[in-house]
């Protein structure tokens, strides 16, 4: 498994849940400023607090949700890289990776063990060591599973 040039300039696709429920934004928060010494996080806005599950937001009154799809796929395809917190169950998150597996992508997920939850096996199972990889963390590790993934 080739590691990340420190010198490029990456572009990180960040997936979590957003109307699957926002428990997790101040775990997102902290990855997501991680991700941000590592290249450039196309999906900052998935970190925001004021994004709310219940509100549509976003630009979904605006554009709705088709848009908002469209706009994510051509994010995924100019990503280097999709680095998923998968502890909260999302449709939209497992969408994301499905995706971005077909687009041979390189692919990070982060899981909370001690969330009680349980890691879909469509997740879990779909691990090859390389391209897709599962780590499980604490939340006070979080800042040191992002930077042990790009730097190992």
């Amino acid at each position: 498994f080739a590691s990340f040039e420190s010198s490029m300039a990456l572009n990180i696709y960040f997936c979590g849940s957003i109307r699957g429920g926002r428990q997790d934004v101040a775990v997102y928060q902290k990855i997501v400023q991680k991700l941000q010494k590592y290249g450039t996080v196309l999906t900052e806005h998935v970190s925001h607090a004021a994004l709310s599950e219940k509100v549509p937001g976003e630009d979904a009154v605006l554009e709705g949700d088709k848009a908002i799809h469209d706009r994510d796929v051509d994010w995924l395809k100019q990503a280097d890289v999709i680095v998923a917190e998968v502890t909260q169950p999302s449709l939209g998150v497992g969408y994301e990776l499905g995706r971005a597996v077909a687009m041979d992508k390189r692919v990070l997920c982060l899981f909370r063990p001690s969330s009680g939850r349980v890691l879909s096996a469509m997740i879990r199972g779909a691990a090859d060591g390389s391209r897709f990889q599962v780590r499980d963390y604490a939340e006070e590790e979080a800042e040191t599973t992002v930077e042990d993934y790009f730097t190992a």
